[in-house]
């Protein structure tokens, strides 16, 4: 499985989400700061414009999931969100991630990097990945509303 990973900072836990996801033996795509060779001062840094990368992946199919984040991370899930196709959540803990995947089936996790500490980080990386999509008719009903 291929997963896009965006940050717009090398604070907090950033440079280890892509650590773990490489140990869970994922594909990783990076954007933003932790691409190689882009400095936190480059545009293609900039909050907006790493998590509409991560999100066009995803939309685009050059990866499966997306892991985005930002200082609060609410800046990369409102990106990633104006992506049509991508349902980005913003999570802050295992239940809620595993929830963004079963009830939304979210394909986008957006993070915080100032509250996510790096035992959250693998509670919610392990919630979110297995977790699958509800199948139940009324939850993939409310999903075919969001779409474009």
């Amino acid at each position: 499985m291929r997963i896009a990973v965006a940050a717009d900072s090398l604070d907090g836990v950033a440079r280890e989400i892509p650590a773990a996801l490489r140990a869970l033996g994922y594909e990783v795509i990076t954007h933003g700061a932790l691409a190689d060779g882009v400095a936190e001062a480059d545009p293609a840094a900039v909050w907006s414009a790493c998590a509409r990368a991560a999100a066009l992946d995803v939309a685009e199919g050059r990866a499966d999931e997306a892991v985005v984040a930002c200082w609060t991370g609410t800046g990369v899930s409102i990106a990633a969100n104006k992506v049509p196709g991508v349902r980005a959540a913003l999570c802050t803990d295992a239940a809620t991630a595993a929830g963004a995947r079963r009830w939304n089936d979210a394909n986008v996790l957006a993070l915080s990097l100032r509250l996510t500490s790096r035992q959250v980080l693998a509670e919610i990386i392990d919630a979110w990945f297995d977790t699958d999509p509800s199948l139940e008719p009324g939850d993939v009903a409310a999903i075919s509303m969001v779409e474009p």
